[in-house]
């Protein structure tokens, strides 16, 4: 993920600033912008995987939680404001030393091929890509730290009694320590979690069990993987991790009658990062929800039109909302109505006033598990890139963009080499395996807004936006060699296989189904050329 220190130290000053307005006030209002801003620093933290940092600031938030009350809880006693605010002082600390200390770092280019740098003061905080694997035993690691140097990961390997300094943090850290004592095992997660801001702490071989877990999260582990796991599992993770990307802003359409109470909702939701749009006739709900494909309706129960119940039943009459999560925001307190409400389309109740903290949580809990549904039905359970019909739609709407903007397009049709022999050799697992390693490659070296899916079985499909057909080639040939380079561990040995690409291009081809084919007929030009190579159309 990329940040700069200069939009951190930008996220950190507000959050302060609305801070120290509680502490130059003291009233309840200031308080809940306060504890607003708090969640958007922790979220913006969270979501830029700076994780030790948002650790930090999820726990100042719980202590503003147990303070929050009302008008009558404000100002805070003296003694609680000062802990607080000592809390606080600490984060902000910590992030000034983190931030200037990564500004000394030298920006690098992207890691996606064919993108480019952005303004000069942009860092990005992993942009080494350094891995540290910290343990006393390292032998049984081996085939897996080797396999991530395939897909850019320098791995620096240390002991737990001689850790190396450090002024650039690794994007993450991999601990094994199973072989310490129970305390010193937590003692040093601890230590790892307070020397790292940024840095993702994974425990490695942690016992089976609720206590062994627990106790590695507590200490600071962002994630564990069990002992016994399989290789190939957590390779995945470790690479799940390393190439998660910024998600896209949050979007909600708030429909409200009152013009007032919906600029109060909005203001609510954008000091918390979250994107907005307003409308005040419900009438209009199914225009809106065409034009802005937001993520969630926040919808108001009594309209003079139409009721918020009514408008639900209408929504859910379309099947490309059927899933769309609808909130309503009423001073109904009715419980026999507001379980009819939710039965006739909603998804969740809240009663006014609401509390700003609660509103944000559930309007981001349901956006959470909204996505994940889009996703889950969207992308292949294997590789997590996208599914033969979504990898169409997503190629359909790229040539129509290209189409009006002039642009160029190239669709790629890729095959894994004498794939059947590799799974009759070593099993369909490592079949399995071998496809989900051309997968994370394809992921680590395309860019964000190229088209990755999985067409079936070893067969995958790329849409490279903006490419030309000599750029197109250089990408794809520079991704089959390094997947050549790979070696795949199999019972104390390894073997390696290759890949063949035929190549199509838009605008010389400009129907989406001749282009696919045209990239087929290449590939197969490529298989009997002898494989692994990659074959540009003849069209």
């Amino acid at each position: 993920m990329f940040c700069s220190p200069a939009e951190l130290t930008v996220k950190l000053k507000i959050f302060v600033a609305a801070w120290q307005c509680y502490q130059a006030k003291a009233q309840f209002e200031q308080f809940v912008e306060y504890a607003v801003a708090l969640s958007s620093f922790t979220e913006f933290l969270s979501a830029k995987g700076l994780s030790g940092l948002a650790q930090m600031a999820r726990e100042i938030e719980q202590e503003t939680l147990k303070l929050f009350g009302d008008e009558a809880s404000h100002p805070i006693d003296g003694g609680l404001l000062a802990a607080l605010a000592a809390q606080i002082e600490a984060l902000r600390e910590r992030v000034v030393t983190a931030a200037e200390a990564q500004s000394l770092s030298t920006p690098e280019v992207n890691r996606r091929s064919g993108s480019e740098v952005g303004e000069a003061e942009v860092v990005d905080f992993e942009s080494e890509r350094r891995l540290w694997f910290v343990g006393n035993h390292m032998s049984g690691w081996a085939d897996l730290l080797g396999q991530l140097a395939y897909f850019g990961l320098r791995v620096e390997i240390c002991d737990w009694n001689n850790m190396p300094p450090t002024t650039v943090e690794p994007a993450m850290v991999l601990i094994d320590a199973s072989d310490l004592a129970p305390t010193e095992r937590i003692n040093g997660i601890t230590a790892l979690r307070h020397r790292f801001s940024f840095s993702k702490l994974i425990g490695l071989n942690v016992e089976q069990g609720f206590l062994p877990m627990h106790e590695a999260l507590a200490a600071g582990c962002d994630a564990c993987v069990v002992r016994g796991t399989p290789e190939p599992q957590i390779l995945g993770r470790v690479l799940e991790y390393d190439g998660a990307e910024d998600e896209e802003p949050y979007r909600v359409l708030v429909v409200e009658d009152s013009k007032t109470a919906s600029a109060a909702i909005q203001n609510i939701l954008r000091n918390n990062g979250i994107e907005t749009r307003a409308i005040y006739d419900p009438q209009h709900v199914l225009v809106e929800l065409e034009r802005y494909q937001p993520d969630l309706i926040l919808m108001d129960m009594h309209m003079p039109s139409c009721t918020g119940v009514e408008a639900a039943r209408v929504i859910r009459q379309y099947p490309q909302f059927l899933s769309t999560p609808i909130v309503y925001l009423s001073g109904e307190t009715d419980i026999a109505r507001q379980i009819d409400a939710l039965r006739l389309g909603g998804d969740h109740f809240l009663t006014k006033p609401v509390n700003v903290m609660i509103l944000n949580a559930i309007v981001k809990t349901k956006i959470d598990r909204y996505r994940a549904l889009r996703h889950s039905m969207a992308c292949d359970s294997l590789t997590g890139l996208l599914n033969h019909t979504s990898s169409k739609q997503r190629l359909d709407s790229a040539i129509t963009k290209a189409a009006a903007t002039g642009i160029p397009v190239a669709v790629a049709m890729i095959d894994i080499d004498h794939f059947k022999k590799v799974n009759d050799s070593y099993g369909h697992p490592m079949g399995d395996q071998v496809i989900r390693s051309l997968a994370w490659l394809l992921k680590q070296r395309l860019r964000k807004y190229d088209i990755i899916g999985r067409y079936g079985g070893e067969e995958f499909i790329v849409g490279l936006v903006d490419a030309t057909p000599e750029h197109a080639f250089d990408i794809l040939d520079r991704i089959r060699i390094d997947f050549g380079l790979i070696r795949h561990p199999f019972n104390g040995s390894h073997f390696q296989t290759t890949f063949s690409s035929g190549v199509a291009h838009f605008p010389v081809i400009a129907d989406r189904e001749a282009l696919v084919k045209a990239a087929d007929e290449a590939l197969y030009v490529a298989k009997r050329g002898g494989r692994n190579q990659v074959v540009q159309s003849s069209q």
